[in-house]
């Protein structure tokens, strides 16, 4: 009964959400593949309903149970394995210059997006231990970057710049929600625009310079970001089919698989990385402002499961998976309408995938079992 009980507490509104994104998934891969190949729409639902299965798991046991003893530190070293097994040649799998896959058996999986949930519940946990006051000293912030270290070179290496960012995203999102001191963030953030700045200042005045930092394919789609139009039909191509398949939307859009840049394969990737365009194009402004207000909300959702939460541990992981929605459809999006570098991350609930939609789906099962228990429940493995 008090399991019953708990589970009345489910947030509709945040399954609701879930199931519309999952909709509009649907909806939008089969607009991208209509004339290519079909298949990948019933792999996508396939892959639904594992995630599915995977939440509804996530949501069977307290999730306060992570904080105790050392579990959520054997996580984190088991996802650290997987980065490290990547890297080894054999091993890991290369996919279109990356080496970010292992294979088992037929199926593919992506350890950095693993590595994501392995760093929310771990920095929760720090953060947690903090006692809920304002991070004030470099000790504390040295622990939750050490943690976040690690991990961030790691898929440097492979390299998948995009998810390390999405990690840099995740450990600032609990550093605020853990309280840090507004001059430790502000010392962050002003390194980071530092950074940003000093990069596009060689670029413009010492490219040779900064050649020998970055690698070609970095330097690449920096200059594709600063000029698309300077090669159209080369690095600038990605870039310049999804402005036209934005742009050519207009309002309303042309209709359910009537995209011509879709339908004509003029999209490179167009049910994964730019997927977005696809969607924006069959329909419109209108579309694509409808599911930006979905994410908006599911946001806001999963922010207010962590103000709700009497639990500091459960309030830095919704930190932590806000933090990770908010970057990855932020940058997914900027870069499809070329006001970000592109950088290949998928657009969460939307792209097609299996390792980032089982990771999305179990990190809303965390929150939804956060959002179930309250102070004073029993635990479940009491």
């Amino acid at each position: 009964m008090k399991l019953f009980r708990i589970f009345r507490r489910l947030d509709v509104p945040l399954l609701l959400l879930i199931l519309m994104l999952a909709v509009i998934s649907i909806v939008a891969i089969s607009g991208a593949t209509h004339s290519s190949d079909p298949g990948y729409v019933e792999k996508q639902v396939y892959w639904y309903l594992l995630g599915i299965l995977f939440l509804v798991a996530v949501l069977l046991f307290d999730y306060r149970v992570l904080a105790k003893g050392r579990f959520v530190y054997v996580l984190y070293g088991l996802g650290i394995l997987l980065l490290l097994l990547v890297l080894i040649p054999g091993v890991g799998v290369t996919v279109k210059g990356a080496q970010q896959w292992i294979r088992i058996g037929s199926f593919q999986m992506q350890p950095s997006e693993l590595m994501k949930l392995f760093l929310i519940v771990t920095l929760a946990k720090v953060a947690s231990e903090i006692k809920w006051v304002p991070i004030r000293n470099w000790r504390d912030i040295g622990k939750l970057l050490s943690l976040f270290a690690l991990p961030f070179l790691l898929i440097l290496q492979q390299p998948d710049l995009g998810t390390a960012m999405v990690l840099t995203g995740i450990t600032g999102s609990i550093l605020l929600a853990a309280g840090v001191d507004w001059r430790f963030l502000l010392t962050g953030v002003a390194g980071v625009v530092l950074l940003i700045g000093g990069v596009m200042f060689l670029f413009f005045t010492e490219p040779s310079l900064l050649r020998t930092v970055l690698a070609d394919h970095q330097m690449e789609r920096i200059e594709t970001f600063v000029n698309p139009a300077s090669d159209p039909g080369g690095a600038g191509y990605q870039l310049t089919q999804s402005m036209i398949a934005v742009g050519s939307g207009q309002l309303d859009g042309k209709g359910f698989q009537n995209g011509t840049q879709a339908q004509g394969k003029w999209i490179p990737e167009p049910h994964n990385d730019f997927i977005f365009a696809v969607f924006a194009e069959e329909f419109g402004f209108i579309g694509g402002s409808f599911l930006l207000t979905l994410f908006i909300f599911l946001v806001y959702r999963i922010l207010q499961v962590g103000i709700r939460s009497d639990d500091p541990y459960g309030s830095c992981i919704t930190a932590g998976v806000a933090g990770m929605i908010v970057f990855q459809v932020f940058q997914n999006i900027g870069m499809t309408i070329g006001l970000l570098p592109i950088t290949g991350l998928p657009l969460p609930f939307i792209s097609y995938g299996g390792s980032s939609l089982i990771t999305q789906m179990m990190a809303m099962g965390l929150v939804l079992n956060i959002g179930m228990r309250k102070e004073g429940d029993f635990l479940f493995m009491d």
